[in-house]
Parts: C-alpha cells; structure tokens; sequence
C-alpha cells in the first residue's frame, strides 16, 4: 500500500486525488453503518480519516467536493439528495495567520484599489465553525436552500433547512431575489445533549445485540450530519442554529456596506452575530480578533476564527474575486496548538512533476485535538536550518531522524515541524542526507538554479512520476471519469492484463478488454454492471474541453488557471501545438541566454568586476539560429498575460519531447477536444489583445486587466504584432516605443475609459 503524503507536501493534483479516494471511502463507510448496519472501520479510523478530509479541504478549500465527507457525518449517502447549481458562486476565503498577515492584507487591499492614506473600514465577525447554507428567497418566500458543496452546486435540502427555528420560512419587504447566505452551527449544550441521548440508545442497541450508533465527534460534524439527513424529521429533531452573514444573488442592493446589509438581514428576521464589529484599521481588526479569542471558550459554540471584510460594497465590486477566493475578504485563523515528539524517519515522496518532498514521520502526539503522525520537512534546505535564500533558520538548527522535535499545525490544521531540542539529540545521529538520485526509479534527482527543490529526471520511465500523472489526468478538474480514481489507476497501472501505463491507455480499455481472455469484470472487485459504468464512462470523455485536456497532461507549471489563459488565447489543440513546435528554438535561445547571463553575473562578482550580462545574453541569443516566425511564436506564447518564460519552456519541452508528443497525439487522435467559446463579442474590444503600460492614475493595473477581460479582450505582458490596442499611462518608456514602430493604436487611459465607458 502506497504511504500517504503529508498534506503540506500534496500537490493540488495529489490533494484533489486524495479528496476523492477519502470520499470514496468515507461514503462507503457511511453505507456500510446506516444501509447494511454493518460496519466495516473502526470509528478511531473512520476519524481519523475525516479529519485527514478537512486537512486537505482547509489547505485546497476550492477543492472541496460536493460529495465531501466533512458534510456527511452520520448522514445517509449523498445520491439521495438533488444538486443546485449556485446563481453566484460560494467561494472560500484565504488565510492569515499572523498580525503582518493582517496588515499585507490591507496593504494588497489598498495596492489593488490604489488607495494611500485614504480611510478604509472593514468588518469583523468570528468565523463560526459549522455548515456553509444558502437560502433563496423570491417575492419574500423560501424557494430553496442548497449546501455549498463545490461552490458551484450543492445539495438540495430545503425540507431540512425549513426545520430550523432561525431560518424565517418567508420575509416581509423583501427584494423580489434574495439569497441569504450564513453556517449552521450546532451549539456546545446541544451537542452534548445529542451524544448523551445517542449514548443511551446504543445501551438499548448493546442489549438487543444490535450495532451501536456512532456518537458525533464535535458540534460542527454533528450539524453537518443533521442538516443533511434524507429524513427531515431527523434534522427538526435536533436543534441547529443558523447565524446569517453574506447573501448571493440578489435583485436590489440590501446596503453601501456590509454592516449595513448584515443589520438588513436581521432586520428580515435573521440571527446575526452579536460580535461583528466595524473596524477602521488593521491594528482595530486585531484588537477585536483579540477580544474575539478571549471569549472563544465562552461562546457556547465553535469558532476557528475571525473573518475580516472590506466594508464599502462598491470597493467590494472593484475587488472582485480570485479564483477561488474573493479579494475583499480574508480569514484570520487562531493562533496554532504545539507539541513535542520523536522524529522516527524521515521519508521522501515523489510527486507528478518529479518534485521529492521530504517527509516527517512522528511518534503519534495530540495537537489541537488531533492526532498528527506526519508532517511537512519543505524541502532539503529547510532540513539544513537555512531558507531559499541561504539565511540560516531556527538558529541554524539542522534536522535529524531521531530528533526531539516541535510541532504546531497551522491555522489548526497543517502539521509543521517548527523546531528541534539539541539538549535530547542522541550522540549517533548524523546530519541528513538529502537523496540525489530518485528513491523511486534511481534517476539523477537535480535542483536547477534559483529552485528550492530537487526533481526526478525520469521523467516516464519513474513509476512514482507515471502513476501521479495518470491521477491527475483523471482528476476531477481534468477528465474526470467517474469510477478511475486513484485506487483504480493504481490497479490498472500494475495490471499486466489489461494495463494503463499512459493516458491514451485509457481509451483503449475497453477494445482490449474485449480482445483479451482475462476479463476485467471476471476480477475481484468488478462485476458486469461496473464494468460497463466504467467504459461509458470512459466513452463519455472522448469529447473534452481544450484547457481540461491540456490541464489533464500535467505538465508543469501548466495549472488550471494557466490552461484557461492558453486555451482562450489559442483557441484549437492545433494552434497551440504548431505555436508550441515554432516556438521551440526561441525557447531554447532564451534559456540559453538566461543561463549564459546568470553565469556572467557569478563568474564577475568572484572576479570583482561588474557583469557584462548584456554581452553574455547577446552572445547566447546569437549561437541558437532563431527565426523571425520562431521569436514571433515565443513571444507570442510568454506575452500572455500570467503565462511567461517558466510556463512557455515547459510547454515548449513537451511538446518537443519526441516520446511525450507521440502519447500526447496518440491521445489527442482519440479525442474531440471543444475549443472555449470565442470572446464576447458585444464590446469595443471583444477578442483584441490590450497591453497595459506605464503609470494608470484613475485604476490599478491589476483593476484595469480585470476590467479588460471582463470584456472580451486578451490582456498581455508585452507588445508585439499581435497587439490592438496599448494603453499607456506616464513612464511607458520602450512599450510605447515599440508600439509605434509597429503602428499599433496607442491611448492613454481616459481614453481607455472612454471606450469603455458605460459597459
């Protein structure tokens, strides 16, 4: 069995992969224990891996699942209810973890919005620990209310939602729309009243000689399973609390600002939290957090935290949203719970891309409630006692397998190790060696310039590299094909039958399953009826959206967000691939030149001199024969806006790695990859590229390229012959310039707003 990784160590695709298998698991132990009555984990490890559940959702929150075990507890399987897609979605919130934390937060605030001195007010409000809802409301009536699930669709328990005494069933002077949004919580006397009266009906069970009921393991477990019970009977008999804070779509304005809307909700008959506060800098933020946390243990209910929101709605709207979290808002966590224990090994993972990732294994110590046995070693650097720069840490203090170590898990969740006692370090232990050949296929492991870790040069021939990436491709941000997880990919993989050893295997399961004598549905574990789910779900995926598919590949530094930027910009598998393959002597150029400059620059400082970088890059640029259409197609590729040299290199190596091309058009034959829907086309620059320059005074950079985009237009980097449009504001310098050489239209930024005014 395959150790598990330390969540401080998953990468997003690992992590993504691990949330299905424990969904997997967690869901089937649920069925096991309320459909057959017949238990098959212990409720330590049933716990235990709930707990790992919530680590890894805490860590990736925009990867939490529909179907996520921590919304399940005690509760029937998931199918029963319907799915709601949410009108706005319902996003997670970043981090903070210490005070600078606060104050970055703020200062990002004031960057993006362009703000110096001016007042800026925010809220705060603790961050309940409990069951995110949203409830619609039309003409004043409750027409439904959905979990948060993935954040785009949730589960559909509206009969259970109208049980809760807190949740008014219809609302007076009402806008004709209205989404409110808030946690249910279950209080920390009910909870103990619903263990006590569980513990008194498993007497009961014991004595018939029937399995006992799992008692809950904290308040919000216990809401969660509540609220989602198939029987809305059993949710009104058990006594959730609802605190309203946030709202999704709505057909008017409730407020200007969010206390002002907070105080419209209670107004509707909503609970609000008594300890929401308007506070008018990050020092009152952190005196209120303060107060917020000496009252934790007197609340009556769990809080993990205080939540921290811009106050005035209309900058909330300039702010707007990450990916997965929006600008405007951010979670401040309580401090994180220590303890000290054995370093018993440390171990080495091997990652998709190749990464090794240095893993602690602990003798099991309680940290903050939870039972930790592994944890985060960073990489070999950290190990040593210094940081990426070189700086020593933790006084110098290296790491040793057998160290007295300290461990804390941040924002109450990550285990770290943070520190080591020199005074119990045993007399045999020697310094740690970081491996330099991969522990998994004995490849060299090389750590390129400027990059914290080592990577496996296996490339496919490393089985650990081939599996992850297979777990990846069908990842559920990726091809997502129900019934191939991870547990499956790791069966295939090994199978010497019916083997899949790369991703275009996959599409021929099922015609070498028919042309072999050893049947998959004759394995244990398969049956027809499975079997048959699987291939269509397989044959279901032939058609596939270009940025899935290209996301699906794994290749580095090619995430999802970047996958969505290539395929918008491309449009077609085929323009990418060609602008890929021409652009692969440019690429190599500008590494060369990257290399040949930071050579430069070392080989003078040892030398006393000053750097002739410009000479070095010149003479690297001019030893690879770069052709105007090969310089068009790289700069082309890196101007993308979020795109660059690191992500152009990677794309342009795959595609020229002659056996990871071949499976990549073996796979892409098999497939229709859809194209994204063309840029709107319904404003004034609807599918140009606009190149950003120089000092914009009315609007950010940052504000200004989500306005762009939010229009239909590509935003990028640098100026080339495929740029429409340059906006330059004071200091624009050599963009301008090239911009005129090249005859490309130039504005400044009132006229940016004027062409873009009033859309």
């Amino acid at each position: 069995m395959a150790k598990e990784i330390a969540v401080t160590d998953m990468t997003v695709d690992q992590a993504r992969e691990a949330l299905a298998r424990l969904s997997a698991l967690l869901g089937q132990a649920n069925r096991d224990y309320h459909g057959a009555d017949a238990p098959t984990i212990s409720d330590a490890e049933y716990d235990r891996l709930k707990r790992r559940n919530a680590a890894i959702e805490a860590r990736f929150p925009e990867l939490k699942r529909t179907d996520s075990p921590t919304e399940q507890v005690g509760a029937a399987p998931s199918e029963g209810f319907g799915k709601i897609a949410h009108k706005v979605a319902m996003l997670s919130l970043g981090n903070a973890f210490e005070d600078q934390d606060v104050a970055d937060f703020d200062e990002r605030i004031r960057k993006y919005l362009g703000l110096s001195s001016e007042p800026l007010a925010f809220t705060a409000e603790p961050k309940i620990d409990g069951l995110s809802l949203s409830i619609r409301y039309e003409n004043g009536e409750m027409v439904y209310a959905a979990t948060r699930g993935d954040g785009s669709t949730g589960e559909d328990v509206t009969a259970n939602a109208r049980t809760i005494a807190d949740i008014p069933q219809s609302i007076v002077n009402a806008p004709a729309v209205l989404e409110v949004r808030g946690e249910v919580y279950m209080s920390h006397d009910a909870f103990e009243a619903l263990n006590t009266r569980i513990a008194a009906e498993n007497e009961q069970l014991e004595a018939a000689g029937k399995k006992p009921k799992t008692v809950f393991a904290n308040p919000r477990n216990a809401a969660a399973g509540s609220l989602r019970q198939l029987d809305a009977q059993v949710t009104r008999e058990r006594p959730l609390k609802f605190f309203a804070y946030a709202w999704g779509e709505l057909s008017e304005s409730l407020a200007d600002t969010q206390m002002g809307a907070i105080l419209r909700l209670q107004n509707f008959g909503f609970v609000i939290n008594e300890l929401t506060k308007v506070c008018d800098s990050p020092e009152a933020l952190i005196a209120h957090y303060k107060v917020i946390e000496e009252r934790r243990v007197s609340l009556g209910y769990d809080i993990d935290g205080v939540v921290y929101k811009v106050n005035d709605l209309a900058l909330q709207e300039r702010l707007g949203f990450r990916s997965t979290t929006p600008r405007w808002a951010i979670a401040h966590k309580f401090p994180a719970e220590l303890a000290w224990t054995r370093l018993e090994a440390i171990d080495i993972q091997v990652g998709r891309t190749g990464a090794l990732s240095p893993v602690a294994r602990l003798a099991p110590v309680t940290v903050g409630g939870v039972v930790v046995s592994n944890a985060t070693l960073h990489n070999e650097d950290y190990i040593a006692g210094r940081d990426s720069k070189g700086a020593t840490i933790r006084e110098g203090k290296d790491i040793r397998e057998g160290d007295w170590v300290q461990v804390y898990r941040a924002g109450d969740v990550i285990p770290k190790v943070a520190d080591v006692d020199l005074a119990k370090r045993q007399d045999d232990a020697v310094s740690y060696q970081f491996p330099e050949l991969c522990p998994v296929c004995g490849s060299p492991a090389v750590r390129e310039e400027g990059d914290a870790v080592r990577h496996c040069t296996g490339g496919m021939i490393c089985a650990a590299q081939a599996v992850e990436k297979l777990k990846h491709f069908v990842a559920r941000k990726a091809l997502d094909i129900e019934g191939l997880g991870t547990k499956q990919i790791e069966m295939f993989y090994d199978d010497p039958d019916l083997p899949i050893r790369t991703p275009a295997d996959i599409f021929t399961l099922a015609e070498r399953d028919g042309a072999n004598l050893t049947k998959l549905a004759n394995r244990k574990g398969w049956k027809d009826k499975s079997v048959a789910n699987l291939f269509a779900a397989i044959e279901d995926k032939r058609e596939i959206a270009f940025a899935r598919l290209l996301f699906g590949l794994g290749i580095r530094h090619v995430g999802e967000t970047a996958a969505k930027d290539l395929a918008l910009h491309f449009l077609t598998w085929e323009t990418l691939a060609t602008a890929a393959e021409t652009a692969r002597t440019a690429a190599l150029a500008w590494r060369a030149a990257d290399l040949a400059e930071e050579h430069e620059r070392l080989v003078a400082q040892a030398e006393g001199r000053r750097a002739k970088v410009k000479e070095s890059r010149d003479l690297a640029m001019a030893s690879h024969k770069v052709s105007v259409e090969a310089q068009a197609a790289w700069d082309d590729l890196t101007g993308i806006d979020g795109i660059g040299a690191a992500v152009g290199l990677s794309l342009t190596d795959a595609f020229a790695n002659e056996r990871e091309r071949s499976e990549i058009d073996r796979l892409v034959d098999m497939l229709t990859v859809v194209s994204p829907d063309a840029p709107t086309q319904d404003s004034p620059v609807a599918g140009k590229t606009v190149v950003f320059t120089g000092s914009l005074e009315k609007m950010t950079r940052a504000e200004a390229k989500a306005r762009a985009e939010s229009l239909g237009a590509k935003v990028s980097g640098s100026v080339s012959k495929k740029t429409d449009l340059l906006v330059a504001g004071p200091g624009a310098g050599s963009k301008e310039k090239k911009a005129a050489d090249l005859g490309i239209e130039t504005i400044d930024e009132d006229g940016w707003l004027t062409l873009i005014e009033g859309l």
